[in-house]
């Protein structure tokens, strides 16, 4: 099967109208391993927060599967796959999954089992990959990734809980660490793998052909990098965006590079989401920018909903913060217990979602 048409992705946006939603972990979870595995898979805490969303307005989430979960025991994520999709469906909330992920903040390989505590005082710290850097540049692994790509997409292709496949977050996302092993680092882990690992899920997932759509998000936007001298100018991002049924990207920036972003997107003429955004220390924020997504019938997923075991309130360890902003949340919505960080944020969100 062959990329949807025009006319396809602007049926699929017809039928869902304005997508306004969050990304998701629950509070309890410190990456996607400790949200999906049995031993701590928190059923109840997903119902009650899922409850606090529908109370905003949202319509809709993203979230992550790990392949390591997968792998160590496919009919038990399927199990509690099917949990979440009942909670979501329950309060009005559809589903974008996401199945692959090169972002990390972590340097250790993902495995299941006991997670690792979080550091104290640093953000995403346990954050980990699906499958894992290691994973992703030994090809010989990837007839596995095929089978739970495929898996996935067999099982619930017509579910319409389900509205969008994101088959792999932030390719050739490569974070590193330590500075002073930087370049090890990058020989180790060249950004080729997963360029090619990308095409190679694309065209698994073609096979299946899906009722949803198939995307992959641009998201390099480092206007101080040479090689990127505009907003998604690199091969993984441009092939990303001529492979996806529906134009989705990331964009943690403020209203004026925001509208850059949504002016070079435009031109492929298909609906649009951006599945990351809303981080208050970038001038990414609710108040100013959801009208500007709501404005372009943009579907938006900002960052993180309840305050919890991913410390994201906390900015990213680059960001310089100024002693004005010492107790400015990064991302994130709600405190543990469901009340609001700030009131005036939940009144913009129910007014421009209703």
């Amino acid at each position: 099967m062959q990329r949807w048409t025009k006319e396809q992705a602007r049926d699929w946006q017809e039928k869902y109208g304005w997508l306004a939603g969050f990304n998701y972990l629950p509070r309890t979870a410190g990456n996607w391993i400790e949200m999906w595995q049995a031993e701590d898979f928190a059923a109840e805490i997903i119902d009650q927060e899922l409850g606090w969303a529908a109370a905003i307005g949202y319509n809709c989430l993203r979230t992550n599967l790990s392949y390591q979960v997968w792998e160590q025991n496919r009919a038990g994520l399927h199990r509690r796959l099917e949990t979440f999709l009942a909670h979501c469906q329950r309060h009005g909330i559809h589903v974008v999954l996401t199945l692959m992920d090169d972002c990390e903040f972590s340097d250790q390989t993902p495995t299941t089992g006991q997670q690792t505590p979080p550091l104290e005082g640093i953000h995403n710290s346990i954050a980990l990959g699906s499958p894992g850097r290691r994973f992703v540049c030994q090809p010989d692994l990837w007839p596995r990734l095929k089978d739970y790509i495929t898996d996935m997409l067999d099982t619930y292709s017509q579910d319409e809980r389900i509205i969008c496949w994101d088959l792999y977050n932030e390719p050739t996302n490569r974070m590193v660490f330590s500075t002073e092993k930087a370049d090890d680092y990058l020989t180790r882990f060249p950004e080729s793998f997963s360029h090619d690992l990308m095409i190679e899920t694309f065209q698994w997932a073609r096979k299946v052909n899906p009722s949803q759509p198939l995307t992959v998000a641009a998201w390099k936007t480092q206007d101080d990098n040479p090689h990127y001298r505009f907003h998604f100018d690199n091969e993984t991002d441009q092939l990303a965006l001529s492979l996806s049924d529906v134009i989705t990207f990331h964009g943690y920036t403020s209203n004026e590079e925001m509208q850059k972003m949504i002016d070079v997107l435009k031109r492929h003429d298909r609906p649009m989401l951006c599945t990351e955004w809303m981080a208050r220390h970038t001038h990414s924020t609710i108040k100013q920018q959801l009208p500007l997504f709501k404005h372009h019938h943009i579907g938006c997923f900002q960052w993180g909903l309840v305050n919890g075991k991913t410390q994201t309130h906390l900015p990213w360890p680059h960001i310089t913060v100024d002693k004005t902003e010492s107790n400015l949340w990064f991302h994130d919505l709600l405190y543990a217990d469901g009340t609001p960080y700030d009131d005036e944020e939940i009144t913009v969100l129910k007014k421009l979602i209703s």
